[in-house]
């Protein structure tokens, strides 16, 4: 930060901002730049629409028009300017809006609830892009070749085993290769569209919004449910917001409309002039696009696409999974990192494996890219629509708009996103069940958890003997003091740590000096070094020590001490400083504060979470645990 920040016209500057656009063309356009793969083939194919002139230009009206509102307006000119101190994201916004209402708990806990459930469904997207990206391009194989039919779904899943199981190794070795390689796919995709449209250039007035007006008063509820497919061009599109974070507003606008967009809108345009001239083309619009001496090498380029595409959706359940053990929605589960550089990549044993599964049965199950479509848009669309009743709260009561303004922005991107849900709703019954089934087991757990660990706080508060009462105890019968420090971690900073007690009762010693630290999880991405740790002298040789994370900090507290250290805050010594932590044995009452299978759900997460010392970086060296049964 001491270092001169070059102008925006200076060479530095600029070859920054072309790398971060490079790289955001790599990570944040992967699954709407794989959307050309399937979008028209299932339009004209699943919803049996003669691809004549009317139709065509209908279509790619609609088409042109969903970017344009959903994409362009909605989350690059608007949303993406609700940033939480630079990060974006369903959690980001949510955070957002429940500061935005702050001191009103009735609205905080239903923001909550939408936050998270939007957040639960992107679990569902991460289990249906994958197979919905790599089966189309796949299938390119039987275009080249029908003989090679057999081999599509074998070779789907080899893709898909193979991307999972290099997980582990991070993206650090080949992500630099992210952005050239869709920068080439992107080109291929406006190449191959343009050539098309030069042969057929009436399909350009298709960015004439009566075309669209057109088709539904030609189809009525026909054409209402077609809707259903045009948003799979727009899948995807929500990744611009949640990757902001990691490039900045500016570089993804860039490649937003300087290359993603007309791109793949001409690709759009080439596949509507190639219907028009050639109808049976329909059973696969991209490949017959390109000349057959190219179609080998266009699945090869689509697959790598098709891969990079799952692997920022992938990347992304592993951070949210991240995210929402920090923000105490999920319990404690064993992760590592994947780049010494980059604190953001970490991989997640346990979401990774599971997401396999769940991929490999969607492809067993559905078999084909038409078959996925029918389950992929619904889980989209519902975040879409999540995304824009939150927005609306930071808007109306952070931003300060007048009601009227904040109406029409309401009102304007509702419209879109309830008539794109509505369409999608029919596709329940095909499929659509499955990432909603998904989305709502997750926003299950994610809120039994949360639940289940708010009434183990009210019931061990309730039951802790208040800490400055206790200090003035040791005044009057003072224990056996031994060297060293006394680590106790609590989350409940006014009281007495159970811990405390039972090695005050069993051992009949206290440390020197006491430290009672509790971590606090703020609702924002990062928390300064400055603002990070707080400590407060008490009578007896207590300290009061608070340690504070962001939802994308890395908690380890003996960083956390050499820093206070550094800092002059306190001393500590590694070797002889001992943490005491506590290791709850749950049992339930008659009237538990949840229904009972809640109760037994929220059992089962607690006691198979991974230990606080092993969270916290604590090394096993310097940890004692003192076992208690707490009634809830």
């Amino acid at each position: 930060m001491s270092q001169h920040a070059p102008a925006p016209g200076e060479p530095q500057s600029r070859r920054r901002l072309a790398a971060l656009t490079l790289a955001a063309t790599g990570i944040v356009y992967g699954d709407i730049g794989t959307s050309p793969l399937y979008t028209m083939k299932e339009i004209f194919g699943s919803h049996g629409i003669a691809p004549d002139t009317a139709n065509v230009l209908g279509i790619l009206s609609l088409v042109f028009w969903a970017l344009m509102l959903v994409v362009s307006l909605k989350y690059v000119v608007f949303i993406m300017r609700a940033d939480n101190r630079g990060e974006g994201g369903i959690m980001a916004l949510t955070a957002l809006a429940n500061r935005a209402v702050t001191g009103s708990r009735r609205r905080m806990l239903v923001l909550t609830m939408l936050g998270l459930f939007g957040a639960a469904l992107f679990y569902g997207d991460g289990v249906i892009t994958p197979a919905m990206s790599v089966m189309s391009a796949v299938e390119g194989l039987e275009v080249a070749a029908p003989a090679l039919h057999p081999f599509v779904l074998p070779v789907a899943l080899a893709v898909i085993v193979m991307l999972f199981w290099v997980q582990r190794r991070g993206t650090a070795s080949v992500g630099a290769l992210f952005g050239p390689v869709m920068v080439i796919w992107f080109l291929c995709l406006g190449l191959l569209g343009a050539v098309k449209v030069v042969e057929q250039p009436g399909v350009l007035m298709a960015v004439n919004p009566l075309h669209g007006l057109a088709f539904f008063l030609e189809h009525r509820m026909h054409g209402f449910f077609v809707l259903g497919s045009v948003v799979l061009a727009v899948t995807g599109g929500e990744a611009l917001y949640a990757d902001m974070g990691h490039f900045g507003r500016r570089p993804i606008k860039l490649a937003w409309f300087g290359l993603v967009l007309p791109c793949i809108y001409l690709n759009y345009l080439g596949q509507g002039a190639l219907l028009l001239s050639v109808p049976e083309a329909v059973r696969n619009p991209f490949y017959l696009l390109a000349p057959s001496w190219a179609l080998y090498p266009l699945v090869g380029l689509a697959t790598m696409a098709a891969i990079i595409a799952s692997q920022a959706v992938i990347s992304g359940a592993f951070s949210l999974t991240r995210q929402a053990m920090q923000l105490g929605y999920c319990p404690r589960i064993p992760y590592v990192h994947t780049s010494a550089r980059e604190i953001g990549q970490v991989y997640v044993g346990g979401v990774n494996w599971a997401l396999l599964v769940a991929v490999i049965a969607v492809v067993l199950g559905f078999r084909s890219s038409s078959n996925l479509a029918s389950a992929y848009g619904i889980a989209v669309t519902l975040t879409m629509l999540i995304d824009t009743l939150l927005a609306f709260v930071v808007v109306k009561y952070l931003w300060k708009w007048s009601m009227t303004r904040g109406i029409v922005f309401l009102a304007g991107f509702l419209i879109v996103d309830v008539a794109f849900v509505s369409a999608c709703a029919v596709k329940i019954i095909d499929g659509g069940w499955f990432p909603l089934a998904l989305g709502l087991t997750l926003f299950t757990l994610l809120a039994t958890w949360r639940r289940g660990r708010e009434l183990l706080t009210e019931h061990t508060a309730g039951e802790t003997m208040p800490l400055d009462l206790f200090i003035s105890s040791l005044f009057h019968s003072p224990p056996r003091r031994v060297e060293g420090t006394g680590v106790f971690m609590t989350s409940a900073p006014q009281g007495v740590p159970r811990p405390l007690l039972h090695n005050l009762l069993h051992n009949k010693v206290l440390h020197e000096r006491i430290v009672l630290l509790t971590v606090l999880n703020e609702d924002v991405p990062t928390v300064p070094d400055i603002d990070r740790i707080e400590v407060e002298a008490l009578d007896y040789g207590f300290f009061r020590m608070y340690v504070r994370y962001g939802f994308k900090d890395d908690p380890d507290i003996p960083a956390a001490m050499r820093q206070a250290t550094e800092r002059g805050l306190m001393r500590f010594e590694m070797m002889e400083t001992t943490f005491f932590l506590g290791r709850e044995r749950l049992v339930s009452r008659l009237k538990p504060g949840m229904a009972m299978w809640r109760t037994r759900l929220f059992f089962f997460m607690f006691r198979n979470a991974a230990s606080a010392a092993d969270f916290f970086k604590i090394p096993p060296n310097r940890a004692v645990e003192f076992g208690t049964q707490v009634e809830i």
